[in-house]
């Protein structure tokens, strides 16, 4: 890659907040990013201690297409407000598709945001037209010694973009820019250590089977074949409870698969919505 080309990304990246809007969603002010196109939109919602800056390697892969790309609440630049939990961002993910008058918006989660999408299917079926749920789970079962709970237990304030931490916790296969990667790093340091275990005390206690078995929209999963996080029980689970759901596999990704190979996870969305 040439000093021009990595010059470009830095830029790219550097400039992803300024793209940002704020809206008041039931008094809490939330960001998002939003790219112009071809409806049905498509609302992408990131993974845990992300924010919209997740979906900036896949954007371009989906030329053409509407996007809405929020941050959840208290990441990136949406306020913190007083609850956590999925339902908390459930809600304000309802309420951020009726402020923007989405039409039923084909919605993309990724982590956490695929369990946000599972949940917001489940209780708001009539706002939404079809899932894609990207490396989740309905329920976690992350054990009292496993490595993403050690590794933000020690996480003290104010934490360093050059955490060792993110080694492991963006781990993804050579080809991902740098520069986005130093982005996602900074941007989850802004998030105090205090947040980062109250949300994920709350992803341990989470189970979306019921809701699961609620989702009666389209639904696509896609799976890293190697994700160290949500492995194949994961996904054959969820599979199994998501009544008509279709499964792909990025063989070769881990629990990121649209940082590592965004050109086929767009592929694979795109077969969820009409032609351009």
């Amino acid at each position: 890659m040439t000093a021009f080309e990595l010059a470009d990304q830095e830029a790219e990246q550097d400039a992803w907040a300024g793209r940002k809007e704020i809206l008041d969603v039931g008094g809490l002010d939330l960001a998002y990013v939003e790219v112009a196109g071809t409806e049905p939109p498509l609302l992408l919602v990131h993974g845990f201690t992300d924010t919209s800056r997740s979906f900036s390697l896949l954007a371009p892969h989906l030329s053409g297409r509407r996007l809405i790309m929020p941050d959840l609440r208290g990441h990136g630049g949406s306020q913190a407000g007083e609850g956590c939990g999925v339902a908390d961002f459930v809600d304000d993910t309802a309420g951020l598709i009726r402020r923007l008058r989405l039409d039923r918006p084909v919605v993309v989660g990724h982590s956490l945001g695929g369990m946000v999408s599972i949940a917001l299917a489940a209780r708001y079926p009539e706002l939404i037209r079809g899932l894609v749920i990207m490396a989740s789970a309905l329920k976690p079962d992350f054990g009292s010694n496993h490595q993403l709970i050690d590794g933000v237990a020690a996480l003290r304030d104010p934490i360093s973009p050059s955490d060792p931490f993110y080694d492991w916790w963006h781990a993804c296969q050579p080809g991902v820019p740098r520069a986005f990667l130093a982005g996602l790093a900074k941007d989850a340091s802004a998030i105090p250590a205090a947040h980062w275990r109250a949300i994920l005390e709350e992803v341990r206690r989470t189970d979306l089977t019921a809701a699961a078995r609620a989702v009666q929209v389209p639904t696509l999963i896609i799976a890293g074949g190697c994700d160290p996080l949500f492995g194949a029980a994961h996904q054959q689970s969820m599979a199994e409870t998501i009544a008509g759901s279709r499964t792909v596999w990025a063989q070769d990704c881990g629990h990121n698969p649209h940082w590592e190979d965004p050109a086929f996870v767009a592929e694979a969305i795109a077969g969820m919505l009409p032609a351009a």
